[in-house]
Protein backbone atom coordinates (compact mmCIF):
# COMPACT_ATOMS: atom_id res chain seq x y z
CA UNK A 1 0.00 0.00 0.00
CA UNK A 2 1.38 2.78 -0.98
CA UNK A 3 1.20 7.19 -0.30
CA UNK A 4 1.62 10.04 -2.89
CA UNK A 5 5.09 11.80 -1.97
CA UNK A 6 4.84 15.61 -1.35
CA UNK A 7 5.35 17.59 -4.13
CA UNK A 8 7.22 21.06 -4.30
CA UNK A 9 4.04 22.75 -3.93
CA UNK A 10 3.01 20.85 -0.95
CA UNK A 11 6.33 22.09 0.78
CA UNK A 12 5.90 25.53 -0.28
CA UNK A 13 2.85 25.83 0.92
CA UNK A 14 3.44 24.35 4.73
CA UNK A 15 5.08 27.40 6.99
CA UNK A 16 7.17 25.73 9.36
CA UNK A 17 4.52 26.04 12.18
CA UNK A 18 2.65 23.59 10.86
CA UNK A 19 4.89 21.05 12.61
CA UNK A 20 3.96 17.61 11.67
CA UNK A 21 2.13 18.72 8.80
CA UNK A 22 5.17 18.42 6.60
CA UNK A 23 5.84 14.87 7.62
CA UNK A 24 1.99 14.15 6.03
CA UNK A 25 3.17 12.13 3.15
CA UNK A 26 6.39 10.66 5.43
CA UNK A 27 5.17 7.75 7.69
CA UNK A 28 8.42 6.64 8.53
CA UNK A 29 9.51 10.45 9.70
CA UNK A 30 5.99 11.13 11.42
CA UNK A 31 6.72 7.75 13.46
CA UNK A 32 10.18 9.80 14.78
CA UNK A 33 8.30 12.87 15.57
CA UNK A 34 5.37 10.49 17.71
CA UNK A 35 8.21 8.15 19.51
CA UNK A 36 10.10 11.55 20.38
CA UNK A 37 6.79 13.07 21.47
CA UNK A 38 6.91 9.93 23.48
CA UNK A 39 9.79 10.57 25.22
CA UNK A 40 8.77 14.34 26.00
CA UNK A 41 6.60 13.55 28.15
CA UNK A 42 8.06 10.44 29.65
CA UNK A 43 10.89 12.82 30.54
CA UNK A 44 8.41 15.38 31.90
CA UNK A 45 6.77 13.21 34.40
CA UNK A 46 10.38 11.77 35.17
CA UNK A 47 11.75 15.07 35.42
CA UNK A 48 8.54 16.98 37.31
CA UNK A 49 8.05 13.58 39.71
CA UNK A 50 12.04 14.14 40.72
CA UNK A 51 11.35 18.06 41.19
CA UNK A 52 8.35 17.46 43.07
CA UNK A 53 10.24 14.88 45.37
CA UNK A 54 13.42 17.58 45.82
CA UNK A 55 11.25 20.20 47.50
CA UNK A 56 8.68 18.02 49.42
CA UNK A 57 8.58 18.56 53.00
CA UNK A 58 6.51 16.09 55.07
CA UNK A 59 5.73 18.02 57.65
CA UNK A 60 3.34 20.30 55.26
CA UNK A 61 0.71 18.56 53.75
CA UNK A 62 0.95 17.71 49.75
CA UNK A 63 -1.78 20.14 48.32
CA UNK A 64 0.02 23.17 50.00
CA UNK A 65 2.92 22.67 48.45
CA UNK A 66 2.04 22.91 44.81
CA UNK A 67 2.44 19.47 43.75
CA UNK A 68 0.72 17.41 41.21
CA UNK A 69 2.28 14.24 40.26
CA UNK A 70 3.12 13.35 44.35
CA UNK A 71 -0.46 13.48 45.31
CA UNK A 72 -1.36 10.82 42.31
CA UNK A 73 1.61 8.49 43.07
CA UNK A 74 0.08 8.01 46.93
CA UNK A 75 -3.31 8.08 46.02
CA UNK A 76 -2.27 5.18 44.07
CA UNK A 77 -0.87 3.79 47.32
CA UNK A 78 2.99 4.44 46.78
CA UNK A 79 4.99 5.00 49.66
CA UNK A 80 2.07 5.73 51.77
CA UNK A 81 1.52 4.39 55.63
CA UNK A 82 -0.62 4.61 58.27
CA UNK A 83 -3.00 7.44 59.01
CA UNK A 84 -2.16 8.87 54.80
CA UNK A 85 0.96 9.50 55.84
CA UNK A 86 3.78 9.79 53.40
CA UNK A 87 6.42 6.65 54.94
CA UNK A 88 9.11 6.26 52.24
CA UNK A 89 9.56 8.70 48.85
CA UNK A 90 11.79 6.02 47.65
CA UNK A 91 8.94 4.56 45.16
CA UNK A 92 8.85 8.48 43.73
CA UNK A 93 12.47 8.49 43.37
CA UNK A 94 12.15 4.85 41.44
CA UNK A 95 9.01 6.19 39.42
CA UNK A 96 11.02 9.35 38.75
CA UNK A 97 14.01 7.85 37.70
CA UNK A 98 12.06 5.06 35.45
CA UNK A 99 10.84 7.62 33.51
CA UNK A 100 13.50 9.75 32.90
CA UNK A 101 15.34 6.05 31.69
CA UNK A 102 12.25 5.59 29.40
CA UNK A 103 12.57 8.85 28.24
CA UNK A 104 15.80 7.83 26.94
CA UNK A 105 15.42 5.47 24.69
CA UNK A 106 12.14 6.78 23.20
CA UNK A 107 14.50 9.51 22.51
CA UNK A 108 17.03 7.96 21.14
CA UNK A 109 13.88 5.56 18.91
CA UNK A 110 12.36 9.15 17.85
CA UNK A 111 15.81 10.66 16.46
CA UNK A 112 16.53 7.16 14.62
CA UNK A 113 13.38 7.27 12.93
CA UNK A 114 13.08 10.99 11.97
CA UNK A 115 16.89 11.52 10.64
CA UNK A 116 18.40 7.87 9.84
CA UNK A 117 15.13 5.58 9.31
CA UNK A 118 12.94 5.42 6.02
CA UNK A 119 10.96 8.58 4.85
CA UNK A 120 8.07 5.93 4.32
CA UNK A 121 7.30 2.77 6.15
CA UNK A 122 5.49 1.17 3.30
CA UNK A 123 8.29 1.43 1.13
CA UNK A 124 9.74 -1.77 3.38
CA UNK A 125 7.54 -2.41 5.54
CA UNK A 126 3.85 -2.87 4.81
CA UNK A 127 2.51 -3.87 7.87
CA UNK A 128 3.25 -0.66 9.62
CA UNK A 129 2.67 1.56 6.18
CA UNK A 130 -0.80 3.32 5.65
CA UNK A 131 -2.27 5.62 3.65
CA UNK A 132 -4.30 7.64 5.19
CA UNK A 133 -7.90 7.28 3.02
CA UNK A 134 -7.87 3.62 3.28
CA UNK A 135 -10.63 3.38 6.11
CA UNK A 136 -9.57 -0.07 6.52
CA UNK A 137 -5.84 0.49 7.96
CA UNK A 138 -7.02 3.46 9.89
CA UNK A 139 -9.68 1.84 11.66
CA UNK A 140 -7.02 -1.38 12.67
CA UNK A 141 -4.77 1.64 14.10
CA UNK A 142 -7.85 2.82 16.17
CA UNK A 143 -8.41 -0.68 17.17
CA UNK A 144 -5.05 -0.94 17.99
CA UNK A 145 -5.30 2.25 20.52
CA UNK A 146 -7.82 1.53 22.13
CA UNK A 147 -6.67 -2.44 23.02
CA UNK A 148 -3.86 -0.24 24.86
CA UNK A 149 -5.68 1.65 26.43
CA UNK A 150 -8.10 -1.35 27.59
CA UNK A 151 -4.68 -3.04 28.68
CA UNK A 152 -3.58 0.24 30.65
CA UNK A 153 -7.04 0.24 32.39
CA UNK A 154 -5.96 -3.95 33.18
CA UNK A 155 -2.93 -2.80 35.09
CA UNK A 156 -4.38 -0.27 37.39
CA UNK A 157 -7.23 -2.88 37.99
CA UNK A 158 -3.84 -5.14 39.22
CA UNK A 159 -2.44 -2.62 40.99
CA UNK A 160 -5.82 -2.13 43.41
CA UNK A 161 -6.29 -5.60 43.79
CA UNK A 162 -3.17 -7.41 44.03
CA UNK A 163 -0.48 -5.36 44.20
CA UNK A 164 -0.52 -2.74 46.96
CA UNK A 165 -3.56 -1.53 46.55
CA UNK A 166 -4.93 1.65 46.73
CA UNK A 167 -5.31 4.45 48.86
CA UNK A 168 -8.72 5.20 50.72
CA UNK A 169 -9.78 8.22 52.10
CA UNK A 170 -12.02 6.65 54.09
CA UNK A 171 -9.59 4.52 55.88
CA UNK A 172 -6.91 6.71 55.36
CA UNK A 173 -4.64 4.14 54.42
CA UNK A 174 -3.87 1.84 51.50
CA UNK A 175 -5.87 -1.42 50.99
CA UNK A 176 -6.20 -4.11 47.90
CA UNK A 177 -9.77 -3.78 46.49
CA UNK A 178 -10.76 -6.89 46.82
CA UNK A 179 -14.25 -7.24 45.81
CA UNK A 180 -14.57 -4.65 42.69
CA UNK A 181 -18.35 -3.64 41.59
CA UNK A 182 -19.10 -5.53 38.64
CA UNK A 183 -22.83 -4.79 38.44
CA UNK A 184 -23.49 -2.86 35.12
CA UNK A 185 -26.38 -1.55 36.27
CA UNK A 186 -24.70 0.29 39.22
CA UNK A 187 -21.65 0.95 37.15
CA UNK A 188 -23.38 2.43 34.25
CA UNK A 189 -25.86 3.94 36.79
CA UNK A 190 -23.42 6.33 37.29
CA UNK A 191 -23.35 7.58 33.50
CA UNK A 192 -26.83 7.80 33.38
CA UNK A 193 -27.81 9.41 36.77
CA UNK A 194 -28.96 6.49 38.76
CA UNK A 195 -26.88 6.41 40.91
CA UNK A 196 -25.10 9.24 43.23
CA UNK A 197 -24.71 12.85 42.43
CA UNK A 198 -22.32 14.71 40.36
CA UNK A 199 -22.53 12.13 37.21
CA UNK A 200 -19.33 9.93 37.22
CA UNK A 201 -17.85 12.00 39.45
CA UNK A 202 -20.30 11.20 42.44
CA UNK A 203 -18.68 7.38 42.44
CA UNK A 204 -17.83 7.50 46.41
CA UNK A 205 -15.71 4.05 46.76
CA UNK A 206 -12.70 2.14 45.37
CA UNK A 207 -15.23 -0.65 44.62
CA UNK A 208 -16.67 1.40 42.27
CA UNK A 209 -13.59 2.77 40.53
CA UNK A 210 -12.21 -0.25 40.09
CA UNK A 211 -15.14 -2.05 38.82
CA UNK A 212 -15.53 0.78 36.34
CA UNK A 213 -11.98 0.23 35.46
CA UNK A 214 -12.87 -3.45 34.52
CA UNK A 215 -16.02 -2.49 32.68
CA UNK A 216 -14.35 0.50 30.43
CA UNK A 217 -11.32 -2.19 29.78
CA UNK A 218 -13.19 -4.44 28.76
CA UNK A 219 -15.59 -2.15 26.20
CA UNK A 220 -12.22 -0.69 25.08
CA UNK A 221 -10.74 -4.33 24.13
CA UNK A 222 -13.64 -5.09 22.67
CA UNK A 223 -13.92 -2.30 20.32
CA UNK A 224 -10.05 -2.58 19.53
CA UNK A 225 -10.41 -5.95 18.74
CA UNK A 226 -13.70 -5.05 16.50
CA UNK A 227 -12.22 -2.22 14.42
CA UNK A 228 -8.35 -4.20 14.35
CA UNK A 229 -10.86 -7.78 12.47
CA UNK A 230 -13.44 -5.36 10.70
CA UNK A 231 -14.15 -2.84 7.48
CA UNK A 232 -16.54 0.19 8.32
CA UNK A 233 -19.66 -0.29 7.27
CA UNK A 234 -20.33 2.07 4.28
CA UNK A 235 -23.01 4.37 6.23
CA UNK A 236 -19.61 5.21 8.17
CA UNK A 237 -17.44 6.05 5.20
CA UNK A 238 -19.40 7.88 4.40
CA UNK A 239 -19.93 9.84 7.63
CA UNK A 240 -16.73 10.58 8.39
CA UNK A 241 -13.62 12.85 6.50
CA UNK A 242 -10.32 10.77 5.94
CA UNK A 243 -7.94 12.28 5.61
CA UNK A 244 -4.76 13.37 8.04
CA UNK A 245 -6.09 16.31 9.44
CA UNK A 246 -9.75 15.24 9.61
CA UNK A 247 -7.64 12.53 12.59
CA UNK A 248 -6.44 15.13 14.25
CA UNK A 249 -9.45 16.91 14.97
CA UNK A 250 -11.20 14.05 15.56
CA UNK A 251 -8.14 13.27 18.48
CA UNK A 252 -8.35 17.16 19.53
CA UNK A 253 -11.88 16.73 20.09
CA UNK A 254 -11.98 13.36 22.14
CA UNK A 255 -9.22 14.92 24.30
CA UNK A 256 -11.12 18.05 25.01
CA UNK A 257 -14.38 16.24 25.96
CA UNK A 258 -11.73 13.97 28.60
CA UNK A 259 -10.32 17.26 29.69
CA UNK A 260 -13.48 18.76 30.49
CA UNK A 261 -14.70 15.69 32.05
CA UNK A 262 -11.63 15.27 34.00
CA UNK A 263 -11.76 18.98 34.95
CA UNK A 264 -14.80 17.91 36.78
CA UNK A 265 -13.86 15.09 38.51
CA UNK A 266 -11.12 16.89 39.84
CA UNK A 267 -12.71 19.39 41.22
CA UNK A 268 -15.48 17.26 43.43
CA UNK A 269 -14.49 14.23 43.74
CA UNK A 270 -12.53 13.31 47.04
CA UNK A 271 -12.50 9.48 46.55
CA UNK A 272 -10.35 9.24 43.54
CA UNK A 273 -8.53 12.58 44.28
CA UNK A 274 -8.27 12.35 48.16
CA UNK A 275 -8.56 15.84 50.14
CA UNK A 276 -5.29 14.39 51.97
CA UNK A 277 -3.41 15.04 48.89
CA UNK A 278 -5.28 17.46 46.82
CA UNK A 279 -7.39 19.74 49.42
CA UNK A 280 -10.84 20.32 50.09
CA UNK A 281 -13.13 19.87 46.93
CA UNK A 282 -14.02 22.99 44.93
CA UNK A 283 -16.91 24.87 44.16
CA UNK A 284 -18.24 26.02 40.75
CA UNK A 285 -17.63 30.07 40.43
CA UNK A 286 -18.89 32.16 37.08
CA UNK A 287 -17.70 35.16 35.74
CA UNK A 288 -16.50 35.72 32.34
CA UNK A 289 -16.13 31.69 31.76
CA UNK A 290 -16.79 28.79 34.38
CA UNK A 291 -14.15 27.92 36.78
CA UNK A 292 -13.40 26.20 40.08
CA UNK A 293 -12.23 28.13 43.44
CA UNK A 294 -11.27 26.25 47.19
CA UNK A 295 -14.07 27.12 49.42
CA UNK A 296 -11.01 29.19 51.30
CA UNK A 297 -9.97 31.97 48.91
CA UNK A 298 -6.86 32.42 50.97
CA UNK A 299 -5.95 28.92 49.77
CA UNK A 300 -4.60 27.83 46.49
CA UNK A 301 -4.80 24.28 46.41
CA UNK A 302 -3.19 21.49 43.97
CA UNK A 303 -7.31 20.59 43.07
CA UNK A 304 -7.72 23.93 42.49
CA UNK A 305 -4.95 24.78 39.77
CA UNK A 306 -5.09 20.95 38.90
CA UNK A 307 -8.73 21.28 37.86
CA UNK A 308 -8.45 24.97 36.27
CA UNK A 309 -5.68 24.18 34.38
CA UNK A 310 -7.79 20.83 33.11
CA UNK A 311 -10.13 23.49 32.06
CA UNK A 312 -8.27 25.95 29.90
CA UNK A 313 -6.12 23.17 28.50
CA UNK A 314 -9.03 21.21 27.56
CA UNK A 315 -10.38 24.87 26.08
CA UNK A 316 -7.82 25.42 23.83
CA UNK A 317 -7.67 21.61 22.79
CA UNK A 318 -11.75 22.26 21.96
CA UNK A 319 -10.49 25.39 19.52
CA UNK A 320 -7.71 23.23 17.80
CA UNK A 321 -10.52 20.51 17.17
CA UNK A 322 -12.36 23.32 15.36
CA UNK A 323 -9.67 24.89 13.80
CA UNK A 324 -8.96 21.26 12.27
CA UNK A 325 -12.37 20.28 11.24
CA UNK A 326 -12.68 23.15 9.30
CA UNK A 327 -9.65 22.80 7.54
CA UNK A 328 -10.72 18.84 6.93
CA UNK A 329 -13.71 19.97 5.61
CA UNK A 330 -12.19 22.20 3.15
CA UNK A 331 -12.46 25.71 4.42
CA UNK A 332 -9.13 27.90 3.53
CA UNK A 333 -8.63 30.15 6.06
CA UNK A 334 -6.41 32.24 3.89
CA UNK A 335 -9.26 33.05 1.52
CA UNK A 336 -11.91 32.70 4.30
CA UNK A 337 -13.94 30.36 1.99
CA UNK A 338 -14.29 26.43 1.15
CA UNK A 339 -11.27 24.92 -0.81
CA UNK A 340 -14.02 23.88 -3.54
CA UNK A 341 -15.86 27.42 -3.34
CA UNK A 342 -12.19 29.16 -4.28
Amino acid sequence: MTTASPTSRDRVEIPWWAGNARLTHLSGKLLGAHVAQAGLIAFWAGATTLFELSRYNPDLPMFDQGLILLPHLAAEGWGIGTNGNVASTYPYFVIGALHLISSAFLGLGGIYHAVLGIDRLESRFSFFGYDWKDARKMTTILGIHLTLLGIGALLFVAKATSFGGLYDADLASVRLVSDPTLNPGHIFGYLFGAVGQNWIAGVDNLEDIVGGHIWIAAILISGGLWHIFTEPFPWAKRLFVWSGEAYLSYSLGAIALMGFIATYYVAVNTTAYPEAFYGAALEVKFGLFPYFADPDPERLTSRTWLANAHFWLSFFFLQGHIWHALRASGFDFRQGVKAADA
